[in-house]
């Protein structure tokens, strides 16, 4: 885990994910080619790319000089396919995968030592797969929350119960200092951090049952000035498009991670 810091652990700006208690705070790409994926993101979504400051087999991508995402190639994450994943502060690794245990998820990788932190890949009781990190949060951390790069929408079979697991595992509603609050909105729940929706969880009409052909997953939304742009670069370069609409558009990049594109115009309003 990086967010494009370049200033020392000691550094006076620098924020602990204690501090944001069970918010988004990174979104990170498990492929099985750093090479290969630096190419195609860079041509679909524009993306430039700096070495991490955690190893080699980490790169992060930066959309003008803000970091927006990264890109892992572990052997340990091998097992775990290839995908685009969310991460959530958590003030500790160990806690929060035992809580995921105890709830009917699983812990898949870790947590493993990534200085300056620690990472865990959990799955909720739905199988959602989901990442958390315990550590700091240096300065440049702020540029990307405040840019607000992504979207994260969790799909799922059952909105409440879900909103349960995750609260219990994050501490969501947990009236603990920094952490972030629930809301129920129509036929959706709504994370808060700090008073900004940060992210939401769906599961369909509220007046239906829930739909046991969902395959609960979160989706990664990147922000684009040009969907249909995207979606021809993409398929230019070896990825395929699943869906495509006036404002938003479904990818698969040549290793097979999915992955959305939107335009602002088409999005809900995180007031």
């Amino acid at each position: 885990m990086d967010h494009g810091n370049t200033q020392s652990p000691g550094a006076t700006d620098a924020l602990s994910t204690a501090s944001v208690c069970g918010a988004p705070c990174w979104v990170s790409l498990t492929s099985h080619d750093l090479e290969a994926a630096q190419r195609f993101y860079g041509a679909v979504l524009g993306w430039r790319w700096r070495p991490a400051t955690v190893g080699e087999h980490f790169r992060i991508a930066l959309a003008d000089t803000v970091p927006v995402a990264g890109i892992a190639v572990l052997p340990a994450l091998r097992q775990t396919g290839v995908a685009w994943t969310p991460y959530f502060a958590v003030p500790d690794a160990d806690v929060a995968a035992a809580r995921a245990r105890e709830r009917g998820g699983t812990a898949g990788v870790g947590p493993l030592r990534l200085p300056p932190g620690r990472a865990a890949l959990l799955s909720d009781r739905h199988g959602a797969t989901f990442g958390i990190w315990e550590g700091e949060l240096f300065g440049r951390w702020d540029a990307w929350r405040r840019a607000a790069p992504t979207v994260l929408t969790l799909h799922t079979r059952d909105a409440f119960d879900a909103a349960l697991f995750y609260g219990g595992v994050l501490d969501w509603a947990s009236g603990r200092p920094g952490s972030c609050e629930v809301e129920y909105e129509a036929d959706e729940v709504l994370l808060r951090s700090q008073g900004l929706v940060v992210a939401r969880v769906e599961s369909g009409e509220s007046d239906t049952a829930p739909d046991p052909s969902v395959r609960p997953h979160w989706q990664v939304t990147f922000l684009v000035a040009d969907v249909p742009g995207c979606a021809r670069a993409a398929e230019r370069h070896g990825g395929s498009v699943l869906e495509e609409g006036a404002h938003e558009a479904v990818l698969r990049d040549p290793d097979g991670a999915r992955f959305t594109v939107a335009s602002t115009t088409g999005l809900p309003q995180a007031g």
